[in-house]
């Protein structure tokens, strides 16, 4: 990736260590992949949908930003 800015990059890049990483986890849903940011300890929000299938973009429900419940992983 190239980055063009008249800012020097010390300050462009300076908190970059203090950055929170989020917590994603990816959810199976048939063919298509949920990745999910947990908001408690069976649910979540998603944050990006990846399927196969065009549908699946236009359901209203897989939207980005919509609330989802999951089951715990018992495999854990």
């Amino acid at each position: 990736m190239i980055f063009y800015s008249v800012v020097p990059m010390e300050m462009v890049f300076a908190n970059m260590e203090q950055v929170e990483k989020r917590q994603l986890r990816e959810l199976p849903l048939g063919e298509a992949t949920m990745v999910v940011e947990p908001t408690g300890p069976y649910e979540g929000r998603i944050v990006r949908l990846i399927s196969p299938n065009p549908q699946d973009y236009l359901n209203p429900r897989l939207a980005p930003g919509e609330t989802v419940r999951f089951l715990p992983d018992w495999r854990a």
